[in-house]
C-alpha cells in the first residue's frame, strides 16, 4: 500500500524521527495533565459541577493565552524552534510539579488555575514550533503524509497518556497529585529528547532570526500585520479559507465537549467515578478515530485534494452529529466519539497541509500561533455558548441542532470557495488558449 510506503521511508527519516520522539512524549504528557485536571476541576466527588463552571475553567486557561499567542509566532519565527523544545519542555516540568504540590494543598483556586495557565501558554510555544518545525526535516512530496502521521500520533500519545492517567488515578487511591507528577516527568523526557538534535535544525534560518527580545516585542505589532497580509494574499487564499473553516469545527468541537462533560458527570452515569471512566472511554474512542483519519486522510486528500476532504469531513459531520447524538444514550454517544475524533483529524490534517505549502517558512510560526489563537477562542466561545444553552444534566437538543447547522455552514461555504477556484482556473485555461 503506497501509504504504508511513505510511512515506512517517513520513519527512516532520522531527523523526523526525533521530532516525532518530541512530540510524543510532550503530548503525552499533556494527556496525562488534562486528565488530572479534568478529574480534579468536573470530577471531584465534593463539587457540584455545572456547564458554567466548566465554561469559566476554560476561559480562564485559554482566553490569556489570546495575548500571549501573538508574541508566540513572532518569537518562534526569531528563536531557534529545538531550544524552544528544549528549555519549553523544561518549564513546563517544573511548572507541572507547582501543580502537583498545589493539588495536594488546601490553596485558593486562583492560585492553582495561575499555576496551570502557565503549562497551558507553554504548551502554545512548543505544538506552534511542532508544526512549523515539520517542514524543515520531510521533503514537500511527503508533506502530506507527514502530516497525518505526526499531529495524529501526537493526538494518540495524548490519549495513551490520558488512559495511564487513569490506571495511575486508579492505583494512587484517587490522587490527581500523584497524575501530575507523571506529567511532569513526561515533560522533562521531551526536553531531554529536544536534545538529541542540533540547535539550527529546526530553523528559522540564520538571517531571519533578531535575538534580542525587547526588539522582537516591540515589532510584534508590524510581524503581524505582515503575517496576515502574507495569508491574505491572492495565492494563500485557500489557507485562509481552510484555517477559517477549521476555527468553526473547532468551535463545534468545544460545545460537543462540554455536553459529553456534563452528560457523563450527570445524566450517563451514577456517581462521578462511573462518569470519569465513561468519559476516559469515550476520549479513547474519538483517539481511535484519530487514527483511522491518519490512515484514510492521505488517500482522500491525493483522490478529492485537501480542500475538498474538508467539505466531506464537514459534511458527514452534519449528517451523522444529529443522528447520534439526539438519543442523548451511551452507546451513540460512543460511535459519535469515534466519527467525530475521525472527521475532526481529518480536516486538521488537511488545514495543516493547505496551511503548511501555502505560507512561507518565515511567516509560518506567526501563521501557526495565530492559528491556535482562533483555536482557542472558538474553544472558549463554544464553552461560553455551551453553558447558556444547557440544562443541568447536559441533554440540550437545540445545541445538537445549533452544531449540525454550523458544519453543514462551512461545507458549503468551502465548497462555493472551491468552485469560484476552479472556475477561475479554467477561465485562466481558456485565455491562455486564445
Amino acid at each position: 500500500m503506497p501509504v504504508v510506503r511513505d510511512l515506512r521511508v517517513l520513519l527512516r527519516l532520522r531527523y523526523f524521527r526525533r521530532l516525532l520522539y518530541v512530540r510524543l512524549l510532550s503530548q503525552g504528557a499533556d494527556g496525562v495533565y488534562q486528565v488530572a485536571l479534568a478529574a480534579y476541576v468536573v470530577f471531584s466527588p465534593e463539587k457540584q459541577t455545572s456547564a458554567a463552571a466548566i465554561a469559566s475553567a476554560m476561559a480562564v486557561l485559554l482566553l490569556p493565552y489570546s495575548l500571549v499567542g501573538p508574541f508566540a509566532g513572532v518569537l518562534l519565527d526569531r528563536w531557534r524552534r529545538r531550544q524552544v523544545f528544549v528549555y519549553g519542555n523544561l518549564l513546563r516540568a517544573l511548572l507541572a510539579a507547582g501543580t502537583a504540590v498545589l493539588m495536594a494543598g488546601d490553596v485558593p483556586a486562583w492560585l492553582f488555575y495561575a499555576s496551570a495557565l502557565c503549562v497551558t501558554a507553554v504548551n502554545r510555544f512548543i505544538l506552534a514550533g511542532l508544526s512549523a518545525a515539520l517542514p524543515r526535516v520531510v521533503d514537500d512530496e511527503r508533506l502530506v503524509i507527514a502530516n497525518s502521521l505526526s499531529p495524529t500520533a501526537g493526538t494518540l500519545a495524548a490519549t495513551a497518556g490520558g488512559g495511564l492517567a487513569f490506571a495511575v488515578r486508579l492505583l494512587s487511591s484517587g490522587s490527581d497529585a500523584a497524575v501530575v507528577l507523571l506529567g511532569a516527568l513526561l515533560y522533562l523526557c521531551a526536553c531531554l529528547a529536544s536534545l538529541s538534535m542540533a540547535p539550527a535544525l529546526l530553523g528559522p534560518d540564520r538571517q531571519q532570526l533578531q535575538p534580542h527580545l525587547a526588539t522582537a516585542l516591540a515589532d510584534t505589532a508590524r510581524d503581524l500585520l505582515a503575517a496576515l497580509r502574507h495569508l491574505a494574499a491572492p495565492r494563500r487564499r485557500e489557507a485562509a479559507w481552510a484555517l477559517a473553516s477549521m476555527t468553526l469545527m473547532r468551535f463545534c468541537y468545544g460545545a460537543l465537549l462540554v455536553l459529553l462533560l456534563m452528560l457523563c458527570r450527570y445524566a450517563l452515569a451514577s456517581g462521578p467515578e462511573e462518569g470519569l471512566r465513561l468519559l476516559g472511554l469515550a476520549l479513547a474512542l474519538s483517539g481511535a478515530g484519530f487514527f483511522v483519519a491518519a490512515a484514510v486522510t492521505p488517500w482522500a486528500v491525493g483522490r478529492l485534494g485537501p480542500l475538498r476532504w474538508i467539505v466531506a469531513c464537514s459534511a458527514a459531520a452534519a449528517l451523522l452529529e444529529p443522528a447520534l447524538g439526539l438519543p442523548f444514550a451511551v452507546a451513540p454517544l460512543l460511535v459519535a466519539a469515534l466519527v467525530l475524533g475521525l472527521i475532526t483529524q481529518g480536516a486538521k490534517i488537511a488545514t495543516d497541509t493547505i496551511v503548511q505549502s501555502r505560507v512561507a517558512d518565515g511567516f509560518r510560526g506567526r501563521i501557526f500561533s495565530v492559528y491556535d489563537v482562533l483555536f482557542n477562542m472558538a474553544f472558549v466561545g463554544a464553552a461560553g455558548v455551551a453553558a447558556l444553552m444547557l440544562p443541568p444534566d447536559g441533554r440540550s437538543p437545540l445545541l445538537v441542532v445549533l452544531v449540525a447547522v454550523i458544519y453543514a455552514v462551512v461545507a458549503l461555504g468551502l465548497a462555493y470557495f472551491d468552485r469560484l477556484g476552479r472556475g477561475a482556473g479554467k477561465r485562466k485555461e481558456g485565455r491562455c488558449f486564445t
